[in-house]
């Protein structure tokens, strides 16, 4: 049975206290999904950001469930999903603040709502988009998390004492594409064997390079590093022994098929406390820790832009706080002055 969110199940009673009707219960986003089917609309929005955007299958859940707060929301009005103005907006996105979501989570149900409305004006089933103008609550940005990197490498060139041998050379050749690539991890599990008009992406050991599909259906080429082409010949050699024939993925599983993200997502966490890291280690981490080492390195913000594949500079900034972290906490450590008592 899914897992059921906590405070879900009493939105619609925090939605009619703010609308002076009567509460009646909305369930989970996974009760919705399950017990009670999406709006058939609304699966075929789901299947347009799949088929044609191609966005993230983690995205994707997470816009399917912002969608059945939706759904549920306006059940629990009553208001006809096509007939919901701004100020239903507004009500039920208060709703899911009132129950403790925070700015990052109603911001991406608002992008969800939008989204499935922009879609409709598209095609002509509603005449305005109820959600635009509609803004979430803002929310501090946190610092990406990175990893030192003595720990990255210790993660990169750690040698796992038991287990599958062939499942270790593979989970090594991950790291070090997360880490030496700054990959996302739907991504990587994107690549195929082969360059092919087909394939999301692929890794051309000739020219030393990544080619992969990213966020918008954007290609973009990384180079790969000397220890990321040892890996990555060491796992073709042994994925001759796991792949199914007519697999095309770079990564398999143990069945042979295609790894998913949530499996490279497990095997990383294992790695990780493997290897001794005093910390959940997930693929993002790796990315995150490639554009924050590298700018350390090089200073060059343009670069690390291309390389991770972000559209604004502004995205990217992130990491030059992230840097000036670093710093500071080396300031405070090492120089004389930083610890000396105010007044002294």
């Amino acid at each position: 049975m899914a897992s059921r969110r906590p405070g879900d199940a009493a939105l619609a009673r925090a939605a009619a206290a703010a609308q002076d009707v009567p509460a009646v219960p909305i369930p989970a986003a996974s009760a919705v999904t399950a017990a009670e089917p999406l709006d058939a609309e609304i699966a075929r929005f789901l299947e347009h950001l799949v088929v044609e955007r191609r966005l993230a299958e983690r995205t994707v859940a997470m816009y399917r469930d912002a969608l059945g707060w939706l759904q549920a929301s306006a059940r629990a009005y009553p208001v006809a999903l096509k007939e919901v103005q701004p100020h239903h907006v507004r009500r039920f996105s208060a709703a899911l603040r009132d129950r403790g979501l925070g700015p990052r989570s109603i911001a991406i149900a608002l992008s969800a709502w939008r989204g499935l409305y922009k879609w409709w004006g598209r095609h002509g089933v509603v005449p305005a988009n109820p959600v635009d103008g509609i803004r979430a609550p803002k929310a501090p940005k946190p610092l990406p998390k990175a990893l030192a990197v003595d720990q990255a490498v210790a993660l990169a060139s750690h040698e796992p004492e038991a287990g599958d041998p062939l499942l270790a050379l593979r989970d090594r050749c991950m790291v070090e594409l997360l880490y030496g690539c700054g990959l996302r991890v739907g991504e990587l599990v994107g690549l195929d064997v082969q360059a092919s008009n087909a394939a999301a992406g692929w890794v051309d050991a000739v020219d030393a390079t990544a080619h992969v599909l990213g966020k918008g259906s954007k290609r973009r080429s990384v180079p790969v590093g000397g220890p990321g082409l040892e890996a990555l010949m060491a796992w073709s050699e042994a994925r001759r022994q796991l792949a199914r024939a007519t697999e095309t993925a770079l990564f398999v599983s143990r069945r042979g098929t295609r790894l998913t993200a949530s499996q490279v997502r497990s095997r990383l966490k294992t790695l990780a406390l493997q290897a001794g890291l005093p910390t959940h280690v997930h693929p993002h981490m790796l990315r995150h820790s490639f554009a924050s080492h590298l700018l350390q390195s090089s200073g060059d913000l343009r670069a690390v832009q291309e390389l991770l594949g972000h559209a604004h500079i502004a995205t990217t900034q992130v990491y030059t706080r992230l840097d000036f972290q670093h710093l500071a906490q080396v300031y405070d450590k090492a120089h004389p002055r930083a610890k000396a008592k105010a007044g002294s």
